[in-house]
């Protein structure tokens, strides 16, 4: 791992357990959770925000302003939008992604349920991905949450991770395989 990822990781999962410790103290840990998924959407969906948490070009209080803006729309809890701003006083902003997969993989651990990632090539269905979902659950033992996403250039199939393991069935993995295979037949 690079030394700036490595730095990054370290910086998210602290913030990540403070927040984690504090939600469970004060028992709002489902707060936390759809604040979580709240602020996943809202990265995923605005440009700007992804700017503001990773520019140099703001300052400390004009991102801390409008952190706590935005957190505060958004309705955010006191716990969440707290660490928002303290983050932004610091300029760790740029670790809120691995935080909040960090914290939702804590969330996860307390409900006692194990994130699968899964990538396909397509959007999954509901029937699609509770079948996927039993099948895990068989499979693993645990409770799966899905942390669904969809990357075309995988052709079809899927790419799931559940913890350490990787199940890779999509059809670019297969064609890969088939290159190298005949690569060393001739």
């Amino acid at each position: 791992m690079s030394e700036p990822a490595s730095i990054s990781s370290g910086v998210a999962q602290r913030y990540a357990t403070a927040i984690f410790e504090l939600a469970k103290e004060s028992q709002s840990l489902d707060s936390l959770e759809k604040d979580v998924t709240a602020l996943e959407g809202a990265l995923t969906e605005s440009a700007d925000l992804r700017s503001l948490i990773t520019s140099p070009v703001y300052s400390r209080d004009q991102v801390a302003n409008a952190i706590t803006a935005v957190a505060t729309k958004m309705q955010l809890s006191q716990t969440v939008t707290g660490a928002l701003g303290l983050m932004a006083t610091k300029r760790r902003l740029f670790a809120l992604p691995q935080v909040l997969s960090s914290l939702r993989a804590l969330i996860a651990a307390e409900k006692g349920e194990v994130m699968a990632e899964v990538t396909s090539a397509k959007p999954l269905s509901d029937a699609q991905q509770a079948d996927l979902v039993q099948t895990l659950k068989a499979r693993i033992g645990k409770d799966i949450t899905l942390k669904l996403a969809v990357d075309e250039n995988l052709i079809g199939g899927l790419v799931i991770k559940v913890g350490s393991q990787m199940i890779d069935s999509s059809i670019r993995a297969k064609l890969a395989a088939l290159k190298n295979s005949m690569k060393e037949v001739g």
